[in-house]
């Protein structure tokens, strides 16, 4: 059977009794402790202050008379400001470090209806954060008990999933957050909606970056808005929301725009400005498309987030900013710091948060939901209510969730169908004939994209050989081979010597080779269509 072990302040107020033959007639915290008839305490710890030795010897005499089977030590613990939180806490904390506990054996209470409210406080906390692993008991009056000294307890177990009805009220609650991340989008993707479901956990519980990658539409933007109005809905950040679109940030009005400048900074800058980061101050700052930003940008980003603090130009004089970020790219960041255009620190430290929103293609069970959706939004932003006939929702649909749509734009290409459907219908309905010009139109979008996409690759493949084989040499070669020569060349193009461009080329195999000659394997390749390093860089 286990032991029941009870941590407790002395009561120098609610303990004492002036009067021995009155000590009974009156409630006392740690004799109504030990003095319940179904509960039995094996060891109470008693906390004290060295003042009050003997009122701790009078209590646990107390206590040996109305319950011999407690055994009462008596622990001396002293502060010199018993309300100052970071003393209590640490004095505690390190008894509780200090103390073995043995949870197979013994059940442990921490009794917090004695001492400060400081230290009742920390108790509260030190068993929550299980560094006290039992449960909080609290004892108080009961004037319906004729004996006075006696009182009653309740314990009080912080483990929250014992409790079912609080349990299914944070349930809802992070229900009802997934959802509003959704825009109240009843989406049916079980991946998609995990995502949100631990994106919705990080939004409310942490002020770390959070990463967002995926394809260009996928939703990044409305997401980190979401994100935002959720936290500011709970009362997590008292900011704005600093949209910033780093693709449009070049030279140096980028790191004017972002960290602010000082007037007389540069030509043209007559008066100071606040930066974005500054705007920022206290609230989230999205910088959509991340992987565009300025090596020079990326090194003041990272210290601002290090730090909280940066340079605006032409300052000496540093500003401070506690703001959130989130970034979001539809670039591959590992990708970029292999061509030197991202710093590996930078991703390291806004890498802690990652998610990936998969395409539209990748979600054909949302659809049907998404759709319905567009619809209102567009309903509501043009005052106007379109729907579709059953016939042709449903052909729309088949359409839509089928492989051959491409949905290259992902949800801007939804929206811009629905868009387009809803304006053109005659009596806000739209019909067969609608959709199937739609579906003509979208068709002929992807198409002439995938072309397009497909000369330029082509182009830039021709203009990478064309630099070191003639025309003919190039014609010999496979359009394999001519890809992957290409390929290889820009790696080549891009680093400063032999031996950083074979690391790059062979970064995976080289780990599994007891000693690797990248240098040797690169010129090696390089020899089958014959070139040499040294007239890669005479060009």
């Amino acid at each position: 059977m286990k032991k029941t072990i009870v941590l407790s302040f002395l009561g120098t107020q609610l303990d004492f009794s002036g009067k021995r033959n009155d000590r009974w007639a009156r409630w006392r915290p740690n004799i109504s402790l030990c003095s319940q008839p179904h509960l039995q305490i094996d060891e109470l710890y008693l906390l004290h202050d060295s003042d009050y030795e003997r009122l701790a010897g009078r209590i646990s005499a107390d206590i040996e008379s109305v319950s011999p089977e407690t055994r009462v030590i008596p622990q001396q613990i002293n502060f010199r400001d018993p309300w100052d939180f970071e003393e209590v806490y640490a004095g505690l904390f390190d008894w509780c470090q200090n103390h073995t506990f043995d949870t197979d054996n013994n059940d442990y209470l921490f009794h917090i209806t004695t001492g400060t409210h400081v230290a009742q406080i920390c108790g509260f906390l030190l068993t929550e954060s299980r560094h006290f692993p039992g449960k909080l008991i609290q004892s108080s009056p009961d004037s319906s008990n004729p004996v006075k000294s006696i009182g009653r307890v309740q314990t009080i177990d912080l483990d929250l999933s014992r409790y079912d009805q609080l349990a299914s009220r944070f349930e809802t609650e992070h229900q009802q957050g997934s959802d509003f991340l959704k825009q109240g989008i009843n989406t049916a993707n079980p991946r998609f909606n995990r995502m949100i479901a631990e994106i919705e956990k990080v939004a409310i519980r942490s002020a770390e970056p959070i990463l967002l990658t995926g394809p260009t539409g996928a939703g990044k933007s409305q997401l980190a808005s979401r994100i935002y109005q959720l936290k500011k809905i709970r009362g997590q950040v008292k900011g704005e929301l600093v949209s910033v679109n780093c693709a449009t940030l070049h030279g140096d009005n980028a790191m004017a725009a972002l960290f602010g400048h000082t007037r007389g900074a540069f030509t043209g800058a007559h008066s100071s400005r606040e930066g974005f980061l500054k705007r920022a101050d206290r609230g989230i700052l999205f910088l959509d498309e991340i992987g565009e930003l300025g090596q020079e940008e990326q090194a003041m980003l990272l210290h601002a987030l290090e730090h909280k603090s940066f340079y605006p130009v032409g300052s000496d004089q540093p500003q401070h900013s506690d703001f959130q970020l989130i970034a979001g790219t539809n670039r591959n960041l590992l990708q970029r710091i292999g061509e030197g255009l991202f710093r590996e620190d930078l991703l390291a430290r806004i890498n802690l948060w990652n998610w990936q929103l998969p395409a539209l293609n990748e979600r054909p069970e949302d659809i049907p939901a998404n759709l319905n959706f567009e619809l209102e939004q567009y309903s509501q932003k043009n005052g106007r209510r379109v729907l579709f006939n059953k016939e042709a929702r449903d052909q729309f649909l088949s359409f839509a969730q089928s492989p051959q749509s491409l949905w290259r734009g992902n949800f801007r290409d939804l929206r811009a169908a629905v868009t387009r459907l809803c304006t053109l219908a005659e009596s806000a309905r739209i019909t067969t004939f609608d959709v199937q010009l739609e579906i003509d139109r979208l068709q002929r979008s992807w198409n002439g994209a995938k072309d397009s996409g497909q000369d330029h690759a082509a182009q830039q493949t021709g203009e990478i050989l064309g630099q070191y084989l003639d025309q003919q040499a190039i014609q010999q070669i496979d359009q394999f081979d001519q890809l992957q020569l290409a390929a290889v060349l820009k790696i080549c193009q891009q680093s400063g010597s032999l031996a950083a461009a074979g690391r790059k080329l062979f970064d995976v195999s080289r780990q599994h080779k007891n000693s690797s000659n990248d240098s040797s394997r690169l010129q090696k390749y390089l020899a089958k269509f014959s070139l040499k390093w040294s007239d890669l860089q005479r060009s």
